[in-house]
């Protein structure tokens, strides 16, 4: 894994005055690191064959094995071991370096369902900078779905559908040959309907409608007013008017009044409208 320490072993126990040992990597078989006892030479060549070994090298002076410390995907190859003295010998190592897996993320894709809905759109995903890695979802301990990766600095998504009412025990798994990471699934968390929405919805209409009821009250009571004022202001011409007609003609209207007085009298009762008549 990144950032560990790998040891690659010569299997001798201690290194004879007449061994050469050479250390090489990759393809073009670049030497990164030489051992000559009998002149004691213990040499590294960490700037060999980009700089990707600087200060990453080390040798045991006893057994002759090569250190690789802190290592990256960048180390990941074939390393090859040449003995001489005696006899040749030779020996290659294929190493792998995984990097450190991030924890996948679970996440609800449609935000929330309907309702009507019974179920629940979920997404697992993780951005990855490893190679050999797969994200699956598990229900309880058994694979429901899963994808793989070898190409690096991809980025990996699964779905998931899930009743509401689902009790099961739901996790999101990436993993490579020597490490994991999980992710566990809480749907009462991350599932729920738009019920809140549609009480919020309904709450901003109702508010609404209040609003353009209150101004319709106000509309029509500032018409009431107006109208008040209207025939307040004509009552009071016709009330001067008749005011005026009275002071002008009093002794019309008496007789008048007397004449209409009379008319009535006689029409519901002649005799007792004239006893009234003299009396007055």
């Amino acid at each position: 894994m990144e950032g560990d320490s790998v040891t690659l072993n010569t299997d001798l126990t201690e290194i004879r005055e007449r061994d050469d040992i050479l250390w090489k990597f990759g393809a073009n078989n670049s030497l990164i690191a030489k051992i000559k006892k009998k002149q004691q030479i213990f040499s590294t060549y960490d700037d060999v064959p980009d700089g990707r070994f600087r200060d990453r090298l080390k040798l045991d002076d006893q057994t002759g094995s090569l250190i690789i410390t802190n290592t990256t995907t960048e180390h990941a190859g074939d390393y090859q071991l040449l003995i001489s003295g005696g006899e040749l010998t030779s020996k290659t190592f294929s190493v792998s370096v995984y990097a450190r897996l991030p924890v996948p993320l679970i996440s609800n894709s449609s935000q929330c369902s309907s309702s009507s809905s019974s179920s629940c759109s979920l997404v697992c995903s993780s951005v990855l900078n490893v190679s050999d890695a797969t994200l699956s979802w598990y229900k309880g301990i058994s694979v429901l779905s899963s994808i793989s990766v070898c190409d690096l600095s991809i980025s990996l998504s699964l779905p998931l559908e899930v009743e509401y009412q689902d009790k099961n025990t739901y996790s999101c798994v990436l993993n490579n040959p020597i490490s994991n990471q999980t992710t566990h699934l809480d749907i009462n968390t991350l599932c729920h309907t738009c019920a809140v929405s549609v009480s919020l919805i309904v709450l901003i209409s109702a508010g609404s409608l209040m609003i353009v009821a209150g101004f319709g009250i106000f509309w029509i009571c500032r018409k009431c007013r107006k109208i008040d004022r209207e025939v307040e202001t004509c009552s009071e011409e016709i009330t001067y008017a008749e005011t005026t007609f009275y002071k002008r003609n009093a002794q019309k209207t008496v007789r008048q009044f007397i004449v209409n007085l009379l008319s009535i009298c006689i029409i519901s009762d002649p005799d007792q409208c004239v006893l009234v008549f003299l009396s007055a």
